[in-house]
């Protein structure tokens, strides 16, 4: 009994997401032709240098290490 009564409450809320995952299109989409998705505006693609990669950074760490920065 129990589990007749879970297979009917499992079956409930499948189809009550199946219509609630279809409740936003209207009848004319749902005929079969494909929605365009929209599209993701472009980001522009700029190359980031990590700390140890950066040559001037380097320096300035060679030089506080050898002690010739003044500004420390």
């Amino acid at each position: 009994m129990y589990m007749l009564i879970a297979i009917a409450v499992t079956v409930l809320v499948i189809a009550l997401a199946w219509r609630g995952i279809g409740a936003g299109t209207t009848d004319d989409e749902s005929a079969g032709s494909p929605q365009a998705r929209p599209s993701r505006p472009v980001r522009p693609r700029t190359r980031s240098v990590a700390p140890d990669d950066d040559p001037e950074f380097l320096r300035e760490i060679d030089r506080k290490l050898r002690g010739e920065d003044k500004s420390s």
